[in-house]
């Protein structure tokens, strides 16, 4: 038998004797995490039983996909009843048990997610902390000698665990999720703990231009602004490619805010100077992308095409131990190189590379960047003069910029609808405008 599915087994067993329970006892624990679920398991407590002694047996068997969700509620929540899902809680090892027996990614993805909303809709705003964090963030805030890579470790995994559920988790409540993560930062800075721990430059830096982004999305634009000082403030330090980094976020904002485009271009700019100086290729790609992108609307060609040039240049070279390598990847330049083709080149064109970026964007994370891609791609097919066909597209867009609730995608859709004026006595026309009346 396969040794991770060994070691899954041996958590699962784990988990379980850490709450006291017998394997009746989580049988009964199980049942009535689904009575409070609403679901019919229909099976004796006996079954249920056999089920938990095959999950930790030699030959360790994968709970099913329904099991799985009812682990996930157990575990949940700490014995106190509260929801805890952060480095060091019993739903993180949980997850990382059913990933040692066999289960996918998007299904842990799902789970995680499903979990997220619950805790946020019962007002939980420190869940991702874990429970090892919070005593230490209390102690931190008031002796600031006392900051440790244990308290900035955990600081920083909450900030990436919620970076990796955009797409999948509403921004209003992300943003209740990362808000305590922001305050400890504020109150960690503001003690001066920054000059003994670098890392926390590093960490606030990072929370602070993702909280910024998602002051954005829920339509708080002076918070947004505010953020970004403080997450330039804390990149000054740091490697140039990080503070490019907050440079290119704050440039996006800028671009559909009331900041408008002479702020973003400026912002671009930085951005792209401070990622030339730097040693991430891949933050240097996007830069120049951004670049193109601000050339492209503008009009001027030949900037566009030098830009592009250049992204495709570092986009196109070996990654290894590039300190961003998850950040930018071909498949999003396919995305710019369609904007600046419908700015300055062929609508086809612009077409084609929004089809191949779409249909590469296909991870949770991705989805708000695939709905904008794809709503780009229903413009293009407007000034192919195939309108229907571009509003078959946007009834799926609108779909997700609702679930996601991202700002950015709904402004595009607005745009897009905009180009479909000249039909909009057509039945099709005014179906797609009950949708988005409906929906957003």
């Amino acid at each position: 038998m396969n040794a991770q599915c060994r070691l899954g087994a041996a958590t699962l067993k784990r988990l379980r004797l850490s709450r006291g329970w017998s394997l009746a006892g989580t049988a009964r624990a199980i049942l009535a995490a689904a009575d409070d679920l609403g679901q019919t398991v229909g099976t004796s407590v006996a079954s249920v039983q056999r089920s938990v002694a095959r999950w930790e047996s030699a030959k360790p068997t994968l709970p099913g996909d329904r099991y799985q969700l009812l682990l996930a509620h157990l575990y949940g929540r700490d014995t106190t009843g509260e929801y805890s899902l952060g480095p060091g809680s019993d739903f993180t090892e949980l997850m990382d048990a059913l990933a040692r027996l066999g289960a996918g990614s998007i299904q842990l993805d799902q789970l995680r997610a499903l979990m997220v909303r619950l805790a946020t809709d019962a007002g939980g705003g420190f869940v991702l902390l874990g429970p090892a964090i919070r005593p230490l963030i209390t102690q931190a805030m008031t002796n600031p000698s006392s900051v440790s890579e244990v308290l900035l470790e955990g600081l920083d995994g909450t900030v990436a665990t919620v970076d990796a559920q955009i797409g999948s988790v509403p921004f209003v409540r992300l943003r209740i999720l990362l808000d305590p993560v922001v305050h400890a930062c504020d109150r960690l800075i503001g003690t001066g703990a920054q000059r003994e721990h670098c890392r926390l430059s590093s960490v606030a830096a990072r929370a602070y231009t993702l909280a910024a982004r998602l002051a954005f999305e829920t339509r708080d634009d002076t918070a947004a602004h505010a953020l970004y000082e403080a997450a330039t403030r804390s990149a000054a330090h740091l490697p140039k490619w990080r503070r490019s980094v907050v440079h290119m976020s704050r440039a996006l904002v800028s671009l559909y805010s009331s900041s408008g485009p002479a702020v973003a271009s400026r912002l671009i700019e930085a951005a792209v100077r401070d990622a030339r100086a730097g040693e991430s290729g891949l933050t240097r790609a996007r830069a120049h992308a951004l670049q193109a992108e601000m050339a492209a609307r503008a009009g001027l060609d030949r900037p566009t095409r030098t830009a592009l040039s250049l992204a495709w240049y570092d986009t196109d070279r070996d990654h290894s131990g590039d300190p961003s390598a998850s950040s930018f990847s071909a498949d999003h330049l396919r995305g710019f190189e369609g904007v600046c083709q419908l700015f300055v080149g062929e609508p086809t064109a612009a077409h084609d590379y929004f089809e191949g970026a779409a249909a590469a964007l296909r991870a949770p994370r991705e989805q708000v960047q695939r709905t904008i891609v794809t709503t780009d791609q229903a413009l293009a097919r407007i000034r192919m003069n195939a309108p229907r066909e571009a509003a078959d597209l946007l009834h799926g867009c609108i779909d997700t910029a609702d679930s996601t609730g991202s700002r950015v995608a709904r402004l595009r859709l607005r745009i897009a609808r905009e180009g479909l004026r000249p039909w909009h006595s057509e039945s099709w026309v005014r179906d797609l405008d009950d949708h988005m009346i409906s929906a957003m």
